[in-house]
């Protein structure tokens, strides 16, 4: 658009871009707004009314909010786009970050709320991090009463990059009218459901608009010593040469372009479109970015989806050459190629490079995969999943289901990276963890509505062990006759504690064959069978039993017999030895901004945590990392509490330290709870 926008052209090959940004700022809202302003959409949905295009599923529209990725194809002035519309939920950040990796662009959406801005930080860090060209949408600025120039100060607080404003809201009264390109110095009014309206730059904004256009050559200048040069002798350059240098420091993440409108009334997205359409990098742009090796074709897998009627399907962005349905991708054969606009799933022949597509039936490729030619590379530059911090003991509501259980959990491993699952361990519970509760029902919600099996979930048991303080002898004889050959064994052991994280040690101090050898090793398979559950109920630890006499029948005695006698020597004995109920302690490392630091230190006061200090997070400017001793009995909910006191911004990452005496009131409960669960079993 001659005078207006930049002359810079783009072949049309699709590119894709990802809306992004906190939960409710309304993400979904502009993608309803792109579609019906680009002709994608006959009517526009509403969240509330649970009609849009996207967040089709039941999750989505039972909770009002973005639950997975939504996929949408338009054409904007001959462009063609696939939007992906990602879920705002913190606890659902992970499957964001894997879509970010194959668009050429993100639309950061926000709103002006300046208590909310803190929370864009991570986001905004892992783009820069990985080197994504991205955007901010302020939307719902009408809502807000707020200063623009302080907005854009509180938002640079939390941004690597410096943000350079592209237009400046024209006000009237509340409400926000239009706004004025800074590049082109013409101002435009909303006209909702058309174009916007060319008007003059109103009075009340001139000096704004031309202060702001002033910042936003200096921060160009600070990567264009010629530019720098031409301003310090006042010379202006044309629009055309700032509409270039603009799209190069975008497809660098040198700068950050600001907009702002109101998704909801269209107000700025058409102009949002124009700035993406010539400025957002190409495709071979963002492959030469990720470094992408020379191949044909050139693909990578950013999401996996197990549909009802198609099967497996591999989301996949081409980076080069042509993909179509039959052909040889890795090991495997494509078996169905689609589009995903929505919920609606389309076949086509094939896909060039550019283009976002569901390859159908690769077993062998997972989430993360690159494939070049023939080769498939593993979670080639794939962002590691984030680590868990809540977990819920699952199982199946009907027992005939434990199987059909197994393989909709696989398969749930795959859609979704960030889940865990742990079957047997120490509690021997099959074991689901996330991101949080939210993360978790999803999970939950969708094995049922998916894969039609039903589960009940419960707080995951704590490995509680046990122990003894003192040290007794013990002598036991089991001695039973039934006619024919009868059981006897005789056995005198030495209970003893050992220290910490010594484990269990057996000794065998018999001489004079007082036990024939071959019955000894029976002895110590009693002792530990025994151990497994000790007088609280719980495995014993840390303790010695020497077997030091005995007496055996030659023809009454077995391994049987001895193995009877050891267990119940301990059964007898241990308890004489004062059991002690142990707890698992956490080695916990939480991570907040600074300004949250004696929040998070009260948290874990509160939860019995032994605090170990805390210092700045290694990378992270304003933020610091609190060490603790925690019991792991108190980590459970415990990112509940850390996000509702830090903005939904605190995380944390657990590692198992050492096991602690617990006693007195807690350890009476838990002892208490344990003898109630074993007679109810």
């Amino acid at each position: 658009m001659p005078g207006t926008e930049s002359t810079i052209t783009h072949p049309a090959a699709p590119r894709c871009v990802a809306i992004v940004g906190p939960q409710a700022s309304g993400k979904t809202s502009l993608l309803e707004s792109i579609l019906s302003v680009s002709g994608g959409l006959g009517r526009k949905g509403l969240i509330k009314d649970g009609n849009t295009l996207g967040d089709a599923s039941d999750e989505a529209r039972s909770r009002q909010m973005s639950t997975e990725v939504n996929l949408a194809n338009v054409t904007f002035l001959d462009d063609p786009w696939t939007l992906m519309d990602c879920p705002g939920s913190v606890e659902l950040e992970s499957e964001c970050r894997g879509i970010l990796m194959a668009a050429d662009a993100a639309v950061v959406v926000c709103e002006p709320d300046m208590d909310r801005v803190m929370g864009l930080g991570p986001l905004l860090r892992f783009l820069d991090d990985n080197s994504i060209p991205h955007m901010l949408f302020v939307n719902k600025l009408d809502a807000y009463n707020v200063s623009t120039a302080e907005l854009l100060q509180r938002l640079q607080s939390v941004s690597q990059r410096p943000l350079v404003l592209r237009e400046v809201p024209i006000r009237e009264g509340e409400s926000i009218t239009g706004y004025v390109d800074l590049v082109s110095e013409r101002a435009y009014r909303y006209d909702p459901g058309k174009p916007s309206q060319l008007i003059k730059i109103p009075d009340s904004v001139a000096d704004r608009e031309q202060q702001a256009r002033q910042e936003m050559l200096e921060h160009l200048a600070d990567f264009d010593d010629d530019l720098m040069e031409r301003l310090l002798e006042d010379v202006i350059p044309p629009a055309e040469e700032i509409y270039q240098q603009l799209a190069r420091d975008l497809a660098q993440d040198l700068i950050v372009p600001v907009m702002f409108g109101a998704a909801e009334r269209d107000g700025g997205v058409r102009r949002l479109l124009k700035l993406m359409r010539h400025e957002v990098p190409v495709p071979a742009d963002t492959a030469a970015r990720l470094e992408v090796a020379d191949g044909t074709p050139a693909l990578q897998v950013f999401r996996t989806i197990h549909a009802p009627h198609t099967g497996k399907m591999s989301l996949a962005r081409v980076w080069r050459g042509k993909v179509s349905d039959g052909m040889t991708v890795g090991e495997g054969r494509v078996s169905g190629l689609f589009k995903l606009h929505g919920g609606n799933v389309t076949k086509v022949a094939a896909a060039e490079a550019g283009e976002v597509v569901a390859l159908g039936k690769l077993d062998a490729l997972q989430t993360g995969d690159m494939v070049i030619g023939s080769e498939v590379q593993p979670n080639a530059l794939w962002p590691e999943p984030p680590s868990p911090v809540f977990a819920l003991a699952i199982n199946p509501a009907n027992r005939g289901d434990e199987v059909k259980l197994t393989g909709a959990i696989q398969r749930l491993l795959e859609e979704d990276t960030a889940l865990r699952f742990e079957h047997g361990g120490e509690t021997s519970e099959m074991v689901l963890h996330g991101q949080g509760g939210i993360h978790l029902q999803l999970a939950v919600d969708r094995l049922k509505r998916k894969y039609n099996v039903e589960v009940n979930t419960r707080q995951p048991q704590i490995p509680y062990k046990e122990t003894i303080r003192g040290a007794t002898s013990q002598h036991s004889r089991f001695k039973r006759q039934t006619g024919g050959h009868g059981q006897f064994a005789d056995v005198k052991v030495e209970i003893r504690a050992l220290g910490r994280g010594e484990g269990f040690v057996f000794e065998d101090k018999i001489v004079g064959g007082a036990i024939p050898r071959n019955y000894i090793p029976a002895v110590e398979l009693g002792i530990r069978d025994f151990s497994e559950r000790g007088p609280l109920g719980f495995p014993v630890v840390d303790f010695a039993v020497t077997l030091v006499d005995g007496q055996f029948h030659a023809v009454d005695s077995s391994d049987m017999a001895f193995k009877t006698a050891g267990r119940m020597a301990v059964q007898e004995g241990l308890p004489k030895c004062g059991p002690v109920l142990l707890e698992p302690i956490d080695e916990v490392t939480i991570a907040v901004p600074s300004e949250y630091t004696p929040k998070a230190q009260r948290i874990l006061s509160s939860r019995r945590g032994q605090i170990l200090g805390f210092d700045a997070r290694p990378g992270w400017e304003g933020w610091d990392e609190v060490k603790a001793y925690l019991p792991r009995s108190e980590c459970h909910d415990l990112i509940v509490d850390l996000r509702s006191l830090t903005l939904g911004l605190g995380t944390f990452s657990t590692k198992f330290d050492h096991l602690q005496e617990l006693t007195g009131r807690e350890a009476d409960k838990v002892v208490e709870f344990r003898k109630s669960e074993l007679e109810s079993a």
